[in-house]
């Protein structure tokens, strides 16, 4: 558990603080507070803590003096300033200092737990802080405010706010997104690439040059919706690969699809991460672009995996069940397609594997999935398509199982795989397996990304919906037979995680 320390003279906001957030579900604790800079100074002088959190307008010492002083004495600590004063000449001395975020009072609990989970991943990849530097501070906000906003962390009137009170500029009919990634380097290498983009785009004022939470540089470009841009725009990213690759060759640019509207742009994003696991299969590409390969036949035309159903056995780890689904997939189209079109979806189906092992474990697993592209690749029969992939399954699961350092989870999410429909809680498990509730919670979040309730309700819904979509049983019996005993909040947690009603599923799903 990261160690916060919280600042601020009005006892009501740090009370309020330790109840509006689950602090443990992000893998934080708070282990003191102070009512002013001076206070929490001398407490600072002999407690390390890994996030500061810290009002700026504060009696005996301000919360600007506090952190200059903090980082004399822990220059390693993360720092979120809370501030009921939009100035901005407190946010850039704020970014001299080296700042996550800079969040406005009233706090937008959003907001701070967007800010809490990037700065949790920051510590977990141990990134040192740059300090004394203007240009470094404006682009820790700006890169918190970019990801955000294209992971959809954001709500748009907040994002416009923030990107106006930055001076970022984001007026465009047409935008796209494209993002350079190069695995073979170390953070200062990735640094100076940083810098090496930032000098070669820096005069072109319709592109925004940011660092995401995977490391990767992103550049979000805006364009009128002339003709010859998006060429325009291809052009220029094959030029700044060439200056590039010299001095770091194993780069790579995945380039997402041209959107119309601004507030279409994380769409773009999230094409342009996909492009790039394409280089496991087109090794000699330097730059992937997307449409290219939504464009493609074999592409669209094959891939006939309901993915979500494969996500949700990942998740269980279920083997049994995946190779299943594998083999009853792969069964039903072989006498309605190509063996090349039967491998084109398998290689499809390798990629996900790997998308979305790394988006629950956020590290990088190339080495595994390039082995299965090999076992695809050398297949000659169905019969050896189908085990390459259910190889590739296992391995997926096997990966996120030894991942659990703890066995009792394991025990635990093996408990809710078989009994999901019974009563089940922190509390009754805890008794179970003879560790305390809040306790056998932390160890769950940590192991597995996510609160117990959160996963309980997914695999419930989950389950819910193989029913909808299999049986004639009706909606209040299937609630039950999957857990839940008040229809009502059925019908709730339903809609919070399909979107909509479990009534109109069974319709339309």
């Amino acid at each position: 558990m990261y160690k916060v320390f919280i600042v601020d003279d009005e006892p009501f906001i740090i009370e309020g603080l330790y109840d509006i957030v689950d602090w443990s579900s992000f893998g934080l604790e708070i282990v003191n507070h102070a009512g002013n800079g001076q206070a929490a100074l001398e407490a600072l002088s002999s407690q390390s803590v890994d996030i500061l959190i810290t009002d700026i307008s504060m009696p005996i010492m301000n919360g600007l003096d506090l952190i200059r002083e903090a980082r004399r004495l822990q220059p390693e600590v993360k720092v979120i300033i809370l501030s009921g004063f939009n100035e901005f000449e407190y946010l850039k001395e704020g970014m001299k200092l080296g700042i996550e975020n800079y969040l406005l009072k009233p706090i937008n609990v959003e907001e701070l737990e967007s800010t809490l989970t990037n700065t949790a991943s920051k510590l977990d990849r141990a990134v040192p802080p740059k300090l004394n530097n203007d240009a470094y501070g404006i682009q820790i906000l700006k890169d918190n405010i970019l990801h955000r906003w294209l992971t959809g962390q954001i709500a748009d009137t907040e994002f416009e706010e923030r990107a106006r009170f930055m001076n970022i500029s984001l007026e465009a009919s047409y935008v796209a997104v494209a993002i350079l990634r190069n695995k073979d380097q170390g953070q200062g290498q990735n640094s100076d690439m940083f810098a090496q983009v930032g000098r070669l785009l820096g005069n072109k004022p319709d592109l925004n040059v940011f660092h995401d939470m995977d490391g990767d540089i992103v550049i979000i470009a805006h364009m009128d919706g002339h003709a010859d841009e998006e060429e325009k725009l291809m052009e220029g990213l094959e030029n700044l690969y060439e200056a590039i690759s010299v001095t770091h060759p194993s780069v790579r640019i995945g380039m997402g699809r041209l959107m119309q509207g601004l507030y279409h742009a994380p769409s773009s994003y999230a094409d342009a991460k996909t492009a790039l696991q394409y280089v496991m299969i087109y090794p000699d590409l330097k730059i992937i672009d997307y449409a290219v390969l939504d464009k493609c036949e074999d592409h669209a035309a094959t891939f006939f995996i309901d993915w979500r159903e494969y996500a949700k056995l990942i998740l269980s780890r279920n083997v049994e069940q995946l190779a299943n689904r594998i083999r009853t997939d792969f069964e039903q189209h072989r006498d309605g397609l190509t063996p090349g079109e039967l491998q084109n979806t398998a290689l499809e189906v390798v990629i996900r594997f790997k998308m979305e092992l790394e988006a629950i474990k956020h590290s990088d697993e190339t080495a595994m999935y390039q082995e299965g592209l090999r076992l695809v690749l050398d297949s000659n029969t169905f019969d050896e398509l189908v085990l390459a992939l259910q190889e590739v399954g296992l391995k997926t699961i096997q990966s996120l199982l030894q991942d659990l350092k703890n066995p009792i989870v394991n025990q635990v999410l093996q408990h809710i795989d078989k009994h999901y429909a019974d009563e089940l809680s922190l509390k009754l498990l805890g008794a179970h397996y003879h560790l305390h509730p809040v306790y056998l919670g932390q160890l769950f979040h940590k192991e597995t990304g996510e609160t117990f309730a959160e996963y309980l309700n997914k695999f419930r819904i989950e389950r819910a919906k193989e029913q909808l979509r299999n049986s004639n049983l009706k909606v209040h019996e299937i609630a039950r037979n999957v857990g839940y005993w008040e229809t009502g909040y059925f019908y709730k947690q339903f809609r919070k995680y399909v979107g909509i009603s479990p009534t109109d599923f069974k319709v339309f799903g």
